[in-house]
């Protein structure tokens, strides 16, 4: 886990997960505290609810994430592995011609720059898992159609080392995908 670690406010308000669960924020993080989940694993946090409170897969992950960054115990993108951050763009194009622009080197050269990355699995026109430059971390790039003429992608870039690489990354992403609209749209 990282070091340096911020309380962040839960992503949903106190009303849906109310409605969902039965108890809101502020009664699920009490109910964790006298279980002593301060001391204990993200695993441990879950089963306890699974097993214990009756809560589902989901909203297990939904608590314990919550009450991880509530309580200090995980910063903002943090996750088991590391680091993940999402970015994506609506772009004014078919999925197919956004997909295309992903799909080799010299189509990504053209508005990313970065021939240094190795796809590993791609299915066409809906996703793709790449190994970043680094060969640490891992991008999954998806691709949504919004209409005839009209598509969304989403990368999301997984197993950073730190929150400062994410913020990094997050920033390089917003630009990178701007450079492609700019791109595919001209």
């Amino acid at each position: 886990m990282a070091t340096a670690k911020s309380k962040t406010a839960p992503r949903m308000s106190d009303d849906a997960v109310k409605a969902k669960t039965g108890k809101t924020w502020a009664q699920w993080f009490a109910v964790l505290e006298k279980a002593g989940a301060k001391k204990m694993t993200h695993q441990e946090i879950t089963r306890y609810l699974s097993e214990k409170q009756g809560v589902g897969p989901w909203w297990c992950q939904m608590v314990t994430v919550n009450y991880e960054q509530q309580t200090g115990l995980r910063a903002s993108h943090e996750r088991p592995d590391g680091f993940s951050v999402s970015v994506s763009r609506t772009v004014n194009v078919p999925v197919t011609k956004l997909y295309k622009s992903f799909a080799t080197a010299k189509a990504r050269d053209s508005w990313l720059g970065q021939t240094a990355v190795q796809v590993r699995k791609a299915t066409p026109n809906k996703s793709m898992r790449v190994t970043w430059k680094d060969q640490k971390s891992s991008l999954e790039i998806n691709f949504y159609p919004k209409s005839a003429d009209k598509s969304q992608v989403v990368v999301q870039h997984s197993k950073l080392a730190n929150a400062s690489e994410a913020a990094k990354m997050k920033t390089y992403w917003g630009k990178a995908l701007d450079l492609l609209r700019e791109t595919v749209e001209g």
